[in-house]
């Protein structure tokens, strides 16, 4: 199944009813409706497609990750438990398929085309469009993207759910497969490692002091070895819990 394709009604015939149920729509698919699965993909295919982004950093990449899980969830649908909502089911597959594809890159690193020698054909497979960054904001962007890139994994697959998503600390403790306490543990030591590597931006130091870009987490002002938060997409300021979990 293409990704570009998957929300598409591949007989032709009218769009699954809105007001289907995520569970029918997966229970439909494993009964052998074409279609069903198409509708499911189409309903979260945005915030899907921004949670893989933003974890991989990367539009290609995060096109490819998200082929892959879809392909997975398609297959895997008939296991499906229902043990938790399908919504959080799809994403923890998206997540698994990000970090699964992070773990590879490094084991085999590559080197990336500029941005300048990729032709028009090298857009996201989602058929969704990102907005491009302000020119102003680019070098910003550059710096915190490159930031996110280099914490651990478990780390910034939980900031990114939490703080750039805005998902629920319950709802991302269920996509991750962990408790909550964990996911706590593990964004406020991501916010911790931010604010040192970000504190910059900030602290009105060098040329790249200015308001970081919306999509991103935005390190709020404090000592940058405590931070006292970080700032969510919606502008709310999360406050950086004190756990002494393990990541």
């Amino acid at each position: 199944m293409e990704v570009r394709d998957a929300g598409r009604n591949h007989t032709g015939a009218a769009p699954v009813d809105a007001g289907v149920s995520d569970l029918d729509l997966l229970h439909s698919h494993v009964a052998g409706d074409r279609d069903a699965f198409g509708e499911l993909f189409r309903r979260h295919r945005d915030r899907l497609w921004a949670v893989a982004l933003r974890t991989l950093g990367d539009r290609e990449e995060a096109a490819d990750a998200l082929q892959d899980a879809l392909l997975s969830a398609h297959r895997a649908a008939s296991r499906f438990r229902g043990d938790s909502a399908v919504t959080t089911w799809l994403h923890r597959i998206v997540v698994n398929a990000c970090l699964d594809r992070i773990r590879r890159r490094r084991a085999h690193p590559t080197v990336p085309l500029p941005d300048g020698m990729r032709g028009p054909e090298d857009g996201p497979a989602t058929g969704g469009v990102e907005p491009a960054a302000p020119v102003h904001d680019h070098d910003t962007a550059m710096v915190v993207r490159d930031a996110l890139a280099a914490l651990p994994l478990e780390q910034r697959a939980a900031l990114v759910l939490v703080d750039v998503q805005g998902y629920p600390v319950a709802e991302v403790a269920r996509i991750l497969g962990v408790a909550e306490g964990t996911v706590k543990s593990r964004c406020a030591r991501a916010r911790a490692r931010l604010a040192v590597t970000l504190g910059h931006l900030r602290s009105g130091d060098g040329p790249e002091a200015a308001d970081p870009p919306s999509d991103v987490p935005e390190v709020t002002r404090g000592n940058p070895k405590e931070p006292s938060g970080v700032r969510s997409r919606s502008g709310r300021s999360r406050p950086a819990a004190n756990h002494q979990e393990e990541a």
